[in-house]
């Protein structure tokens, strides 16, 4: 399997850094994975911030699934159905204020982590620890029990 991630700006925080490090790394020893950050804007309106944001991510992936509090939540299980017949799949994660209006409308399928609002480093670290299961899962390995 192949995964890319696609997000705005760094992750700054040092335990959201931890934990996408961690999950990483064991991710990255079942499957083929490639973080993509792309530049967070910095300044001017908000709607323009994330518009301009919206074209990086854009010009990234052109099929993708949104992490978004107003999509579906699926278990963990239904998580790794969902990847099971994928060769790759994209993932963008908004920044600190989401995504654009353009990117949601460009999305191919959205996504709830919850339905609580987290930071956007905390869904990194999320969306990795939930690839990682769900590619256990596949495998028949024993992490998800």
């Amino acid at each position: 399997m192949k995964f890319r991630i696609i997000w705005a700006g760094k992750t700054k925080e040092a335990y959201a850094a931890e934990g996408v490090a961690k999950y990483l790394k064991l991710l990255g020893a079942l499957a083929k994975v490639e973080v993509v950050e792309v530049r967070e804007q910095k300044g001017g309106p908000e709607d323009e911030r994330l518009r301009k944001e919206g074209e990086r991510i854009l010009k990234q992936t052109s099929s993708f699934v949104l992490l978004d509090e107003r999509g579906p939540e699926l278990t963990s299980v239904e998580f790794a159905e969902m990847l099971r017949d994928r060769g790759r799949a994209d993932f963008v994660v908004g920044g600190a204020y989401g995504v654009s209006a353009e990117v949601k409308a460009a999305a191919s399928e959205t996504l709830a982590l919850s339905r609580m609002t987290l930071t956007h480093e905390m869904a990194r670290v999320l969306l990795l620890e939930q690839l990682y299961r769900a590619v256990t899962i596949l495998k028949g390995g024993g992490y998800h029990h």
